[in-house]
């Protein structure tokens, strides 16, 4: 997607950038790659497996710790 702004006649520069942010605001193309730009990488199947072991883990910590009658 491009964006095209012109110099009118008896334009400021001043005006002119302030024209163009205007434009780009109101486009959406910034949001659009920030949003590119900071997306979040999803898990690796190791990592899943790690974190879904380590679930069962201190599930099972937790009832051994129930069955002792310890508190946290």
């Amino acid at each position: 997607m491009t964006l095209e702004v012109r110099k009118k006649d008896k334009e400021s520069s001043q005006n002119l950038v302030h024209r163009f942010t205007k434009v780009v605001r109101q486009s959406g193309i910034l949001l659009e790659v920030r949003s590119k730009q900071f997306r979040k990488r999803s898990k690796s199947i190791l990592a899943k497996k790690r974190s879904a072991l380590r679930r069962v883990e201190m599930r099972a910590e937790k009832k051994r710790q129930e069955k002792l009658a310890k508190p946290k």
